[in-house]
């Protein structure tokens, strides 16, 4: 990969990482459950660190300062901005959320191992690396708290079943 295409891939995971930034921050303002909200403040502040770990080694200088690039608005034509958008539109829940968060992370993971892959530069690919990593984490963060989400509901549904005088099985 050229030096011109390693500076569009990095720019790029850059402006992903803040997408996705913007998704969990966004998200979180939304949530009614604390867990579900503090799990999306937590995810919202390692994609920044994603980000910034990009910014590091990007070799351009048409970014402005860092600080000024993630507290621009949201990117509105991303991926992430319109599946949460969509969302929105419908009834909004913590399940939705995650399960989007779960999709969203996965195909990012692909796409950063699949980056790493094909970058030439072992310190940039490590980057990469790092970053699909530790989206890998944040797949199975979301995916505990969608289940523990599912369990809890299904819990709910159970005591309500039972205290109106319904048994099950």
């Amino acid at each position: 990969m050229g030096l011109i295409d390693v500076q569009k891939a990095i720019k790029e995971s850059i402006q992903t990482e803040k997408d996705a930034m913007d998704f969990y921050k966004y998200g979180a303002e939304r949530m009614m459950e604390d867990k579900a909200r503090n799990t999306f403040k937590i995810l919202a502040r390692e994609e920044y660190q994603h980000a910034e770990s990009f910014y590091r080694i990007y070799p351009g200088d048409d970014i402005p300062s860092f600080q000024e690039f993630m507290n621009a608005p949201p990117n509105t034509e991303s991926d992430w901005w319109k599946g949460l958008q969509s969302l929105l539109m419908q009834d909004f829940d913590e399940r939705k959320a995650l399960e989007l968060a779960i999709e969203q992370e996965d195909a990012l993971e692909k796409e950063l191992r699949e980056m790493a892959a094909e970058i030439d530069d072992p310190e940039i690919s490590k980057v990469y690396l790092a970053n699909a990593t530790s989206t890998h984490n944040h797949l199975a963060v979301s995916y505990t708290h969608l289940r523990a989400h599912e369990t809890l509901r299904s819990i709910s549904y159970a005591v309500f079943c039972l205290n109106r005088g319904g048994g099950g099985g």
